[in-house]
């Protein structure tokens, strides 16, 4: 009976432990406090009712992405020889192209659509802001180090405390106020540039790197 409960005890230790060491690089990848200010900007033009279904299509574009990158995504990498610098490049692009579209109209998502105000939630911001690139990377270097089970509990723990960090947004667009928000805004459009930029600087360093 003691062997049982101590093997028991053994595992749950060893699975918290590997819980621990997923979830602190995802931390760093997901960076939800860091994003909140992007999010209050890009959403500012919402009521409080759309902004929470926004903060929703959010996570469960995370989540599913996420999601099925742990499921398929080494193997589908391998089968379509994909590279990390890819995803830094294509997302780099795709976030480049939003934010040129913010700039210009002053918009990120067609307001005659329905559910436009929604598809904001999906992107940028579900990815690649909260899962991009980065998360995507870490996610499959994580999955060749621990077993898949700590590893997903980590990222789902990660996507709960995002949640919960992206609910402040309506405490934080009620301090910041609408000219607050609008040089936020014009702050946070200028910052997805540059991280634009970044991604697709870092790929094609990543690209040059393997020429080489």
């Amino acid at each position: 009976m003691n062997t049982i409960i101590e093997f028991f005890m053994n595992t749950i230790l060893e699975l918290l432990k590997y819980i621990g060491l997923s979830f602190i690089p995802l931390f760093v990848a997901v960076d939800a406090i860091g994003n909140l200010p992007i999010i209050v900007s890009l959403t500012h033009a919402t009521s409080s009712a759309e902004r929470r279904r926004v903060i929703r299509y959010a996570i469960l574009t995370a989540l599913i992405l996420g999601l099925g990158f742990i499921g398929i995504g080494r193997g589908l990498l391998f089968i379509l020889g994909i590279e990390t610098s890819d995803f830094l490049i294509a997302g780099g692009l795709v976030l480049f192209i939003l934010t040129v579209r913010r700039f210009t109209t002053g918009k990120l998502v067609d307001p005659q659509s329905g559910d436009g105000k929604e598809m904001i939630g999906v992107a940028p911001i579900g990815t690649p802001l909260v899962v991009g690139p980065a998360v995507l990377t870490t996610l499959l270097l994580l999955t060749g180090q621990y077993p898949f089970l700590p590893v997903l509990l980590a990222f789902i723990l990660n996507l709960a405390f995002t949640w919960g960090v992206f609910a402040q947004a309506n405490r934080m667009a009620r301090i910041m106020r609408e000219p607050g928000l609008r040089a936020a805004s014009q702050f946070a459009s200028l910052l997805l540039a540059v991280i634009a930029v970044m991604m697709i600087r870092k790929g094609l360093l990543e690209i040059l790197g393997q020429v080489s």
